[in-house]
């Protein structure tokens, strides 16, 4: 299962179809707070625990009385075998956490599955009420806390994405559930071998569900394959990639990628970034092996015309998107200050999806140039669907003189091997990545650290550097 995305209105990807590889393994197959906390110190124990609510962490394993509740197993007998929706996990959690109101946050390609596992968990897990979420829930960064705690939540379950918020940002407690699924990794190895000669520099990676097999199909593979890697870009997990997030791999480093997925937007993340490197898409779902382009050079010269043309702009919309937390406002303060440096007007709206026609009407005659920071892939994909330049926060700082423009790195460049191919330069993949630009919306950016010894040595010697080191924790 995986997610692409908000539904295609237009854009370059909509011509960029799959080829079959020509060779293939098998057939097609089926703030109270301070209040709250005097109150909970002076109560009881179980009454300072449901004073201060569900607890955030919880670091116990699920006790076998509920891994083999037969009561509990036969409820999950419903659900499809080969999706791990971690019911018991959630149970336990739920209970731990003393949970009574919990909301249910789901893809929509799983949402089918979600009145089964509501029932389930008002069953078994203790909570009051358990209730399903409507709104579309895109990716990790749909994660939407917000209007959980408006309907009076006090727990969110998000169900089919990786962790990008962490639990301890949320503002109330949070469970994520990947709902890893099980496939044919036979089939998978099999079709490998048969596509690829022994040696082959492979990379290997996918979508969050198939991690797993991933790495299992890694450890099968690693005799023939003595170079297969599986590539990690922090915060994500060893191989796992996002449609706006992917791991940048040496150029000329390896021969081919295969990528687990049944559709393409995640799979060109990882193309954009890397666009040197062949591709292949593996269906978990049909069990065949596809042979995947991209228009590099036309995707990359309709972005740099957006961006030159937003160079020109003095009059700027700032979308700062509402669904979830895709909106980031860190982001959306280093764009206000940008603009206001330069001496730029600039309008801000707050959108919880945006689209051609909308901001057509809301900028036809005040806005210039736009830039979401919403989805990068809303720019990126459809950015030719939009009347005005509608720029990601990468393309922006480009367009503002604070950031390199991609194009401007002469091809051949000694530095890259093999030379950079024109059409095809670096344009960077990491919204979400902790190494990532400062256009970037990661909430787990590595902040610089003071060395203890470093810290102690400038305080015996009276550096002024002792009074900044404790900052820097």
């Amino acid at each position: 299962m995986e997610e692409d995305g908000p539904p295609r209105f237009s854009g370059r990807s909509a011509g960029r179809d799959s080829a079959p590889a020509p060779a293939t393994a098998g057939a097609l197959v089926p703030h109270a707070a301070a209040n709250a906390a005097a109150a909970a110190a002076a109560a009881p124990p179980a009454a300072a625990a449901a004073a201060a609510g569900p607890r955030r962490f919880v670091r116990q394993q699920v006790p076998d009385e509920v891994l083999n509740d037969p009561a509990l197993n036969a409820a999950m007998a419903v659900l499809p075998a080969n999706y791990n929706f971690e019911i018991p996990k959630t149970v336990w959690r739920l209970r731990q956490a003393g949970a009574a109101r919990v909301a249910l946050q789901f893809p929509e390609g799983l949402l089918m599955y979600a009145c089964a596992i509501a029932d389930i968990l008002q069953e078994h897990a203790g909570v009051e009420h358990a209730f399903v979420m409507g709104d579309v829930a895109y990716g990790a960064c749909c994660v939407d806390d917000f209007s959980a705690a408006a309907l009076g939540a006090d727990f969110l379950v998000h169900y089919g994405h990786s962790c990008l918020v962490p639990v301890g940002v949320t503002n109330l407690p949070c469970l994520y559930v990947f709902v890893d699924i099980q496939m044919d990794v036979d089939h998978l190895v099999d079709c490998v071998r048969l596509n690829f000669p022994a040696g082959t520099r492979l990379l290997l990676a996918g979508t969050i569900q198939f991690s797993s097999a991933i790495q299992v199909a890694r450890a099968r593979l690693a005799g023939d394959y003595p170079s297969l890697d599986v590539p990690k870009c922090k915060p994500l997990s060893p191989g796992e990639v996002l449609g706006c997030t992917a791991p940048v791999v040496p150029a000329g480093s390896h021969d081919a990628l295969v990528f687990v997925a049944d559709g393409r937007f995640h799979l060109e993340a990882m193309m954009i970034a890397n666009p040197w490197l062949p591709a292949y898409r593996y269906d978990p779902y049909g069990r065949q092996l596809f042979s995947e382009s991209y228009d590099h050079a036309g995707m990359r010269a309709a972005r740099r015309a957006a961006v030159e043309a937003a160079a020109r702009a003095r009059r700027w919309g700032l979308v700062m998107g509402t669904l979830g937390r895709q909106g980031n406002p860190r982001i959306v303060e280093l764009l206000e200050s940008k603009l206001a440096a330069k001496g730029l007007t600039y309008t801000l709206v707050l959108l919880s999806e945006l689209s051609p026609q909308k901001l057509e009407a809301l900028g036809r005659r005040d806005v210039d140039a736009w830039v979401q920071v919403a989805c990068p892939r809303l720019s990126i994909d459809w950015g030719e669907g939009f009347v005005k330049p509608t720029l990601t926060p990468f393309e922006a700082l480009v367009a503002l003189g604070e950031a390199p423009a991609w194009w401007a790195r002469p091809a051949g460049d000694a530095a890259v091997t093999p030379p950079v191919t024109p059409g095809h330069e670096p344009y960077p993949m990491d919204y979400y990545a902790a190494e990532g630009g400062e256009w970037n919306s990661s909430y787990h950016k590595a902040k610089p650290r003071a060395r203890p010894a470093a810290a102690a040595a400038a305080a015996a010697a009276g550096s002024p550097a002792a009074a900044a080191a404790p900052a820097a924790q």
